[in-house]
């Protein structure tokens, strides 16, 4: 009886050392069958408070979660693989990515940062790959425009996406090739009803002033997040400050002349001396963009994110997270950017090795940072007004689309101090 007594005793040792402790959801190219989902998983658990930890290199980034029967459930019905750990098998990963020889750190995501989507009213998701993909990955966020911005609503939320927008008020550059197109005529009438109704004369006034409030929010410590047409059109508005650079198509009168020498660069968040596309016909802003200056075919379009140390530079490795340092290129108004155009003190995380262009860059001002993006739609090479938007189901393992989910979690994460 007494032996009986010892084995069932030992027997419970055995089960209680190696009782399930944790979810590991493994963000590894060949096991995780949905990537996209997996950040919605993660985020849905910080909105319930469980605790979470993001292993930065470890097989792709992958998320440590707390062994609960819910989240197992939420994982089987998104498609989210996962694997199941013991407290010691969760001490041997953890050991392994704290050993100094390793490039990988485990960070602690707090909570669940509040999103907004800067977008016009009345846009479908799949007009912007971001509120694509957080439609995709059960992401919630809140669209918000130029009402809510101008009434410092931006004070609600840690983290703003800025959809393809035109902050210069030249409505896209769309003149030359859309200018008799009825979408194009009612949006132009539309902006300036907008304008006209929160009190400025003009257009680009207006954006303007949002563009500022928007600069505001990130200085004030908010994380800002911008694609495509978004991210030069934004800086060009913050350099033109109080000079007008449109012409009588777009506004009703004359641009100041010699505006160019009078463009300020130290307003701007990433991008220095560049030159303004003054001809309204040009689909273009300036020469920062590169789309019209790259020659490289849809087979050879790749870009290469750039490997930074998890342990000392915790922030990079964070935003380029992926299962492969190769991500396949994607055009859009603003494809990418002249590099020699980028402030010193912008960082490169992803770049072309056939012509040197950014793709992919990261900065702070103030107390925020903002990352920029280029390109429209990272699984749609060349995206046209009126394409069929891309099914993410189709692309659950998407590259591309993982760097603008790495933008959206990145908030969560503890913040600590940079190691000196």
């Amino acid at each position: 009886m007494l032996s009986k007594t010892y084995v069932c005793f030992f027997f419970l040792l055995i089960t209680m050392g190696t009782k399930a402790s944790f979810i590991l959801l493994p963000m590894d190219e060949n096991t995780q069958q949905n990537h996209l989902k997996a950040y919605g998983v993660t985020f849905w658990c910080l909105e319930k408070n469980y605790k979470a930890s993001w292993l930065l290199n470890y097989r792709g980034g992958s998320f440590l979660l707390p062994d609960v029967s819910e989240i197992r459930k939420e994982c089987q019905i998104r498609g989210v693989s996962f694997e199941i750990l013991s407290d010691n098998e969760e001490e041997r990963i953890l050991t392994e990515i704290a050993s100094p020889s390793q490039n990988m750190e485990s960070v602690i995501l707090e909570k669940a940062p509040k999103i907004a989507v800067y977008t016009p009213k009345g846009k479908h998701p799949w007009d912007d790959a971001v509120t694509l993909v957080l439609t995709y990955a059960e992401i919630p966020f809140t669209a918000i425009y130029d009402e809510e911005v101008l009434s410092d609503q931006l004070l609600l939320y840690d983290w703003l996406h800025l959809h393809h927008e035109d902050f210069t008020g030249q409505y896209g550059k769309f003149f030359g090739a859309y200018r008799n197109v009825p979408w194009y005529i009612e949006q132009k009438k539309e902006a300036e009803e907008l304008a006209s109704s929160l009190g400025y004369e003009k257009v680009s006034q207006e954006k303007g002033a949002v563009a500022k409030k928007i600069r505001d929010f990130v200085i004030g410590g908010g994380f800002m997040f911008a694609m495509c047409s978004a991210t030069d059109s934004f800086d060009i508005a913050l350099a033109a400050d109080g000079i007008d650079i449109c012409e009588p198509m777009f506004d009703g009168d004359q641009s100041d002349a010699n505006y160019q020498s009078k463009m300020n660069y130290s307003n701007s968040f990433a991008f220095k001396d560049f030159i303004l596309e003054r001809s309204p016909e040009k689909y273009e802003f300036s020469d920062i963009d590169m789309t019209e200056k790259r020659r490289i075919p849809m087979e050879k379009d790749y870009f290469t994110l750039m490997e930074f140390s998890a342990k000392w530079d915790p922030i990079p490795s964070m935003l380029c997270q992926n299962h492969t340092q190769l991500v396949k290129g994607f055009m859009g108004q603003t494809t990418s950017f002249e590099s020699s155009l980028i402030k010193s003190n912008v960082l490169i995380m992803g770049s072309c090795e056939l012509n040197g262009e950014a793709r992919y860059i990261h900065g702070e001002k103030g107390k925020g940072m903002f990352t920029f993006f280029g390109g429209h739609d990272p699984e749609d090479f060349q995206h046209h007004v009126g394409d069929s938007p891309t099914v993410l189901d189709l692309h659950s393992n998407s590259p591309g689309y993982r760097l603008i989910l790495n933008n959206v979690l990145f908030p969560a994460a503890r913040k600590k101090k940079q190691k000196t």
